[in-house]
């Protein structure tokens, strides 16, 4: 494991593919490494919806980090205690949920940054530092994390520039899923009132100089976003592609002349 965050790297080269991931839902290290193999640029490991510990998570990134793919670790809250321990884990991309103003996106930069530039907890011998031997972890490290509040409601977008220019964030990600809820469209995020809203946060995270993410069910709808100008995309999950792909095919087994849809959903 190297110190070196290319998912980091990945979001300042002007010239370089749109970096696309998928959700680890299945909380599975063979499930995580298979897909790491399969081509993804990155891979969210997602602890808010999904019964995992930190443990968990620790094995997971261990599997990620035996293939090309960068590991992005979605967190159940911004909590200074859980970032401290993810991070020390080996994360080195962490993504804060429902981050709604300033001054939460503040907290989570400061979580993640060792002092003076953060609050981060100090312990020299841990996966994160290769258990004490990468030279100069304690100095280097602020500079290789990756911290991403997700914009999840239409008062965070509204509050987007505020939030884009919060010192130590790297990079913003719209969440279409609970942003559809909190406009009235549960589970559509293909409303056109949703996607009106997820263009405007392209277009203002590029005015205030800031990558931003998203994450779609299907290939239509993520190069649907690819479009608005989103930086980098995830599509679906493991657990939906696995199952999308297991009810095309009993479909045709069955001799039914339609598989079953897509979620309306983005994972």
């Amino acid at each position: 494991m190297s110190l070196t965050n290319h998912f980091k790297a990945w979001l300042a080269e002007k010239d370089r593919a749109t970096p696309l991931g998928t959700w680890l839902m299945a909380a599975a290290p063979a499930t995580a490494e298979a897909l790491g193999y399969a081509g993804f640029d990155f891979l969210v490991v997602d602890m808010e919806h999904v019964p995992v510990e930190v443990s968990d998570v620790a094995g997971i990134l261990r599997a990620i980090g035996c293939t090309p793919a960068e590991a992005v670790v979605r967190l159940a809250w911004n909590d200074q205690v859980l970032v401290k321990r993810v991070l020390d884990a080996g994360a080195r991309t962490v993504m804060l949920p429902f981050v709604q103003t300033a001054e939460e996106a503040r907290a989570a930069a400061s979580y993640t940054r060792y002092p003076p530039q953060g609050v981060r907890g100090v312990a020299a011998v841990h996966r994160g530092s290769k258990f004490g031997t990468i030279p100069d972890y304690l100095k280097r490290a602020n500079g290789e994390l990756c911290t991403i509040v997700q914009l999840e409601t239409p008062e965070a977008i509204e509050r987007l520039p505020q939030i884009a220019a919060v010192d130590g964030i790297d990079a913003l990600f719209v969440g279409p899923g609970d942003l559809s809820a909190a406009m009235g469209h549960i589970g559509n995020i293909a409303h056109p009132e949703v996607q009106a809203l997820i263009k405007k946060a392209a277009k203002d995270a590029h005015a205030a100089g800031k990558p931003v993410g998203i994450v779609g069910p299907n290939p239509d709808m993520v190069t649907r976003f690819l479009g608005y100008g989103y930086d980098f995309a995830a599509i679906a999950s493991d657990i939906a592609m696995m199952t999308g792909r297991a009810n095309d095919w009993l479909a045709v087994l069955k001799g039914q002349t339609a598989p079953v849809a897509a979620p309306a959903a983005a994972y």
